[in-house]
């Protein structure tokens, strides 16, 4: 994937969901089938979107989700990986495995979307390297600690995923960074997040925010999951507006909108 290329645009890049899993917390269930997660796949393309982040885990942040095994994961990507792909735009594979990472580079994955940023399993990052594929590497916690200072927190996070990455030879121009909004943190921390998105600037990398439906959203205003896309695209125009470079959305067609319009109204002051 050539990411400068992607990045070069006035309006943040768009990832799009899609979940093969049966308990992700928003649409578990509804693309475990291989045809129906073509067809959103295929509509989320045809709605602009630039990236298709795929996962056969849920990592849901609130707890709920089963482990799955190396096999599981890969059973439930068998059927779908390889004809996402030849939709023709950059496919990510959301997995905390480097096994599963491998697998899906070598069927033509371009992205590798570890939510648990290097840190987690000790053969991502060397993996990372041997493929010279770009990486998001994304702020984690095993649980929210209302007490601790955040922003620090990520930034900590942040410094010591780049040191691996460093040790392990990864091009610092294929990382890509992700606060993580909700994982890991209280609702009004994944807020701050956002609000103060740009002092991770400072790293000078590219921002990845996924706030799609999250939590923190119904903590405003009470709704669940699927009601939360005026929340999602009030959090991705503020993250777009504090310098994120891709938006990662389960909305693709109302997203790229809301960022096109917000990005052509900018362009006039």
């Amino acid at each position: 994937m050539d990411l400068p290329a992607l990045l070069a645009r006035p309006w943040p890049a768009v990832m799009g969901v899609l979940n093969i899993t049966p308990d992700s917390f928003s649409d578990g269930g509804a693309f475990i089938a291989p045809e129906s997660a073509l067809t959103q796949a295929r509509r989320m393309i045809a709605e602009g979107a630039d990236i298709i982040d795929i996962g056969a885990e849920s990592t849901r942040p609130y707890g709920g989700s089963q482990p799955v095994t190396v096999e599981e994961e890969l059973r439930r990507l068998e059927p779908v990986l390889s004809e996402v792909v030849a939709l023709g735009i950059p496919v990510s594979i959301d997995s905390m495995k480097s096994e599963v990472v491998a697998w899906a580079l070598d069927r033509g994955a371009a992205v590798a979307n570890d939510v648990w940023g290097l840190q987690r399993d000790g053969g991502m990052a060397g993996l990372i390297a041997e493929r010279n594929v770009p990486v998001v590497v994304m702020h984690n916690r095993d649980s929210a600690d209302p007490a601790i200072d955040i922003m620090q927190d990520i930034a900590a996070y942040f410094g010591r995923s780049l040191e691996i990455a460093a040790k392990a030879g990864i091009a610092r121009e294929k990382i890509v960074l992700d606060p993580g909004i909700g994982f890991g943190k209280t609702p009004e921390q994944s807020m701050v997040a956002l609000a103060r998105l740009g002092e991770f600037s400072s790293f000078g990398l590219p921002i990845l925010v996924g706030a799609s439906r999250k939590r923190f959203i119904a903590t405003v205003t009470p709704s669940e999951p699927q009601q939360r896309l005026g929340g999602s695209i009030a959090a991705h125009l503020i993250a777009a507006r504090n310098g994120a470079n891709i938006i990662r959305t389960h909305d693709v067609s109302e997203t790229v909108q809301a960022l096109r319009v917000a990005a052509a109204i900018e362009d006039l002051k």
